[in-house]
């Protein structure tokens, strides 16, 4: 099975989850293309309990490229959804769900460490803008499942 454009894989993770939303009665309403860290708002019917959504999207693999300003998170009320795209069309996407503020840490702590660690041959690491994240160095209490934040979002 082949791969689909990056264009459309990312218009597709942010549908999956609008659409995961919207199947557990709430307001899914998805950004202009030029919304700059925000591409869902999420809120209750009534309209008091907001919540905002940046998604990241891959296919068939279960590791993110983020940039350096995911490290300045500070939203209690945003979360950041990341979405593997199976190859296969007839299996459902996985989601990986973690609030902006735990990935913000764990990603400048992880970045950090990695930075004070030596490459492949000994040699010190060169910094840069990237980053990433890659579910394998998170604690299962970081990662939410779609009751956890649904239970935050009804919480505020």
């Amino acid at each position: 099975m082949t791969k689909i454009s990056k264009q459309l894989s990312g218009i597709a993770g942010e549908y999956f989850v609008a659409a995961e939303f919207s199947r557990r009665g709430y307001l899914a309403a998805i950004t202009l293309r030029n919304s700059d860290g925000i591409d869902i708002l999420v809120s209750n019917l009534n309209g008091d309990k907001l919540i905002s959504i940046q998604v990241k999207t891959t296919q068939n693999k279960r590791k993110w490229v983020l940039t350096q300003k995911v490290e300045n998170e500070t939203s209690d009320k945003k979360f950041f959804i990341f979405v593997n795209i199976p190859l296969d069309k007839n299996l459902a996407p996985e989601y990986l769900i973690i609030k902006s503020t735990d990935l913000a840490s764990k990603i400048y702590s992880g970045h950090r460490s990695w930075l004070n660690s030596s490459g492949k041959k000994g040699q010190k690491r060169n910094d840069s803008n990237m980053r990433q994240f890659d579910p394998q160095y998170f604690n299962k209490d970081e990662l939410l499942d779609w009751t956890q934040l649904i239970d935050i979002l009804e919480k505020l």
